[in-house]
This record gives structure tokens, C-alpha cells and sequence, in this order.
């Protein structure tokens, strides 16, 4: 890709927009970083990177002329495309492109990326801890918290590049093209952003849209559109299942997880010797280790770590038991399928705190897979009334329902109606936008306030 000559515009000053100007001051581009939040002050802008002396700022209104003198746009994931300010962008013949897509166009090394609903951020931890056990030079980045942009100049030929990607940054890629790749599911999301399951589908598939016959896309065999994906692809399609075997691939079979590769069987590992729970955390065991066995990483090592990870922060996160109550933080549950997963996988009567930001989300699913498990629901956020609406119209009890205002408010409640062997799990099933910075602040507070209970 020839950039000799470009010059950029930036569009957010968040993480992501900072490591993307960072990124081309240091290779000598032109930059000009652009936020459309008038209330923002540029001195706390520059105070984020000496960098970012050299490079040009505009708040609020994004004067026309300045795209005369730029070639490519570099979006956050935060910023929709469909903004009127993106749309005149294109229309002066910028290019569009994400920060996922930028960093690649200074990728040296190999590159294995990550989507999906759900178990993203697992996957790509585990599949992370892996490569680094066997390989010299690993940078995991994406969605996962640290930007592309921020690592890729230490990149070379020796390392690979293991990322989270998720569908916001897929809308703005063009040439990104992992060697390997993987969709772990897909199930409603972020319909406020996408519109319409259709689109977000089609964002999620775009990982796979560069890949050739040489490379590979991991996929769940268990959901059918990606089933039926998998004959639209170059790649070779590689197939993980929690419900049946498969004659090439990786399974769960009762106990065992298994890697059936040219006719010959390998145990890959034992359930009981795992610390994740739950059968979706088995998925995301699955296509970790199929794609660090397609790259050519070693059973023997890929084991090694299997056996000692543990649950990423609030991805159903054990935090303390008081009293003989358990407590699980899942705030990374932003929407009902991962909220479902989550409520699977107790094991116990259950007081679930659920509620937040409404993404246009339906909940009819989520409360039918309670099962009698989820003793008393406790809401709060943007979402409650939707959400016990919801419940009771599915025969939910009114009385085991509990409105609150606060977080705070949520947990004094469960611990004063749990039982000893009763378990309480945060779990929204919504985003954390509105009442919360985002869900690393959300899950946080829960564990604080669920140490502090007094027993």
C-alpha cells in the first residue's frame, strides 16, 4: 500500500484517534485531528501527546476546505459512518478508513483477528496467552483495549499480531487481511449503530472478505449463518461445535474437547481440567486453540495454557462470597445473548442485576433462558421498565421484580434476600452508557461494592 504522499485526517480524540495520529507524525504524515465536540478543549487534547504539537486541531464544525487538502479520513470505531460530516468527507472523495485499517498498512508480521457477538475478548486473551507461551514477539490489540496504532511500528517479520476486532471497526477496513480468522457467533447488537441485523451481519463477515485459499476462518458450526457463510469465503472454513462431532475441526464431545485433523483424532483437553465455566467459554477454548493449531502451534504448548486461564475481568468474574452468597461480576454482558450465556452458567439460584443503556434491543430471549434458575431480578438504567415489561409478560413474577436507581442500591438488595448457596450475578444484558463510563467502570464498582458487604 503506497501512502507516499497522503495526507490524513483524523475524525475523535479518544484512545483510538490519539495512537492513530501518533502512529502518522511519527512516519512523517501531514495529520490533522478532528473531534466534533465543541466543548472540548484542545490544550487537554495536546496534553495527551507531545506528538500532537505537530498536528493540526479543529473542534466543532468541520470547515469544508479543510478536505481539500486531505486524502484519506481515519475514523474511531466510536464515530457511526453514516454521520453527515462522514458523508460529506466521501463526497469530496476521501477515502474511509478505520484505525484497524491503518495500523495494517504498516503490519510487518502475521496477523490472526478475532470477531463475534460474544466471547471476543476471551478468545482473543486466551488465543494471546497461547502465542505468547510459544512465540517470541506477540502484540494483542483491537477492541480489546489497546489500539492497533499504538504497537504496530514493533512489528516485523518475526511476530504476530493477535486482535480483537469488533463490527465497528470492520465497517472501515479495506485491505486487512489476517492470515487466520475466526467468528464466534452472531446474535443482535448494536442495532442502534447498524440498523438492521442484515448490515450487522455483513460487518461481521468482512473479516474473512481479503482472505485467499491458503488462509483460514475458524467458525461456529452451531450457528447457521455462519454455517452457510462458509461456503461464500476463499479462505478454508474450519468448523468448532458444542453439540455434535465433526470429521474436521474441533468438538466438544461430553467431557472432552477434540481436534479431528486429516483423519486422526487428538485430545485437546479434559473440561474438568479448565477454569473457565460454561459452555460458550468451551466455544471460545475451541477456536482459540484451532487457531493457534492451524498456525502451527504445538497441542503440548497450546495445553500449557489452557489448563492455567482463568475468566477475563467481567466476563463472569467470581468476586467474593459473603455469607455463603457467591458473587459474579459479568458487566462485559452488554447484550442478551451474552447475558444468556452468563445466566447458563451458574449453577445456583440466582439474584440477577440487569438494566442500562437501551442499544434497541429485545429481551424476550434472555428472561426465557431464567429457567427457573434467576429467583429475583433486580433492573436499573435507561432499560428497566422495557426490560420487567418484558419479564412479566413472559410470566416472570411482578414480586420477584425490583426497580432501583443505582447500582449501590442493586447490590444492598440482593445481599439482603440472598440466601446462603444463592448466587448473585451482575449481568446487564445492556450497555453501560448513561450511568457509567463503560462497563470496565460498571464492573468495578460491583466488585467494591460486593467486597464491602459486611458478613
Amino acid at each position: 500500500m503506497n501512502l507516499a504522499g497522503k495526507k490524513f485526517l483524523v475524525f475523535g480524540t479518544g484512545i483510538s484517534g490519539i495512537a492513530a495520529a501518533e502512529l502518522l507524525v511519527r512516519r512523517g504524515f501531514p495529520v490533522v485531528l478532528y473531534d466534533g465536540n465543541e466543548k472540548l478543549k484542545e490544550e487537554t487534547i495536546r496534553e495527551k501527546s507531545e506528538l500532537l504539537d505537530r498536528v493540526e486541531i479543529i473542534l466543532g464544525d468541520l470547515p469544508e476546505y479543510i478536505l481539500h487538502h486531505c486524502d484519506i479520513a481515519v475514523l474511531s470505531p466510536g464515530v457511526p459512518t453514516d454521520l453527515p460530516v462522514v458523508e460529506m468527507m466521501r463526497s469530496q472523495g476521501l477515502e474511509i478508513w478505520g484505525e484497524i485499517e491503518l495500523a495494517f498498512a504498516f503490519e510487518q508480521g502475521k496477523i490472526l483477528a478475532v470477531t463475534g457477538t460474544n466471547g471476543k475478548t476471551t478468545t482473543t486473551s486466551l488465543l494471546g496467552a497461547i502465542m505468547e507461551h510459544a512465540v517470541s514477539k506477540v502484540k494483542i490489540v483491537g477492541n480489546i483495549g489497546i489500539p492497533y496504532t499504538s504497537v504496530v511500528t514493533d512489528t516485523d517479520s518475526e511476530s504476530v499480531t493477535v486482535a480483537e476486532i469488533s463490527s465497528f471497526q470492520l465497517e472501515t477496513i479495506h485491505e486487512f487481511c489476517p492470515q487466520i480468522s475466526a467468528i464466534l457467533n452472531i446474535t443482535p447488537d448494536h442495532l442502534n449503530r447498524h440498523h438492521t441485523m442484515e448490515i450487522y451481519q455483513k460487518m461481521k463477515m468482512r473479516i474473512a472478505k481479503n482472505q485467499g485459499k491458503h488462509q483460514y476462518c475458524v467458525l461456529n458450526y452451531e450457528d447457521p449463518l455462519l454455517r452457510q457463510f462458509a461456503g461464500q469465503i476463499e479462505a478454508q472454513a474450519v468448523f468448532f461445535s458444542s453439540q455434535r462431532k465433526l470429521d474436521q475441526g474441533i468438538y466438544l464431545d461430553g467431557e472432552q474437547i477434540i481436534w479431528t485433523w486429516d483423519g486422526q483424532e487428538r485430545l485437546v483437553c479434559e473440561i474438568k481440567d479448565l477454569q473457565l465455566i460454561g459452555t460458550h467459554n468451551y466455544e471460545n477454548v475451541m477456536a482459540a486453540a484451532a487457531m493457534a493449531l492451524l498456525f502451527g502451534i504445538s497441542l503440548e504448548k497450546i495445553q500449557e495454557v489452557l489448563v492455567r486461564f482463568t475468566a477475563v475481568a467481567h466476563r463472569i468474574e467470581y468476586v467474593t462470597t459473603k455469607r455463603g452468597v457467591r458473587f459474579y461480576n459479568d458487566s462485559k454482558g452488554t447484550n442478551p445473548d451474552a447475558a444468556i450465556q452468563a445466566v447458563r452458567a451458574m449453577k445456583w439460584p440466582t439474584l440477577l442485576i440487569g438494566g442500562g443503556y437501551d442499544k434497541d434491543s429485545e429481551y424476550d430471549d434472555w428472561i426465557n433462558a431464567f429457567d427457573g434458575k434467576v429467583k429475583k431480578l433486580i433492573l436499573l438504567g435507561a432499560t428497566r421498565e422495557k426490560i420487567r415489561d418484558t419479564a412479566v409478560r413472559l410470566g416472570f413474577s411482578p414480586e420477584d421484580i425490583v426497580l432501583v436507581e443505582n447500582l449501590q442500591q442493586a447490590v444492598e438488595l440482593c445481599y439482603a434476600n440472598a440466601h446462603k448457596g444463592d448466587a448473585v450475578l451482575l449481568s446487564p444484558a445492556c450497555a453501560s452508557w448513561g450511568m457509567f463510563e463503560n462497563y470496565e467502570q460498571r464492573g468495578d464498582l460491583f466488585k467494591e461494592m460486593a467486597r464491602a458487604l459486611q458478613e
